[in-house]
């Protein structure tokens, strides 16, 4: 892999550092609810979602 593509997954781990932190997590986490599940079980599970299929498509499209 290259260094280009190292550097990716490096700033994608840095946002997802940022994403989870908790002052960023506790301005999800309210009473709204989505289909019957708190706000930021939603947010959690997207953010971690995005975060594979980013991943994936840097690992599998660049991967030499």
């Amino acid at each position: 892999m290259k260094k280009r593509h190292e550097q990716k997954l490096i700033i994608l781990s840095l946002g997802l550092l940022i994403a989870f932190s908790i002052p960023i997590s506790l301005l999800f986490n309210s009473d709204k609810e989505v289909f019957g599940y708190p706000m930021i079980l939603i947010y959690i599970f997207v953010i971690w979602m995005v975060s594979i299929i980013i991943s994936f498509v840097i690992v599998k499209k660049y991967d030499e």
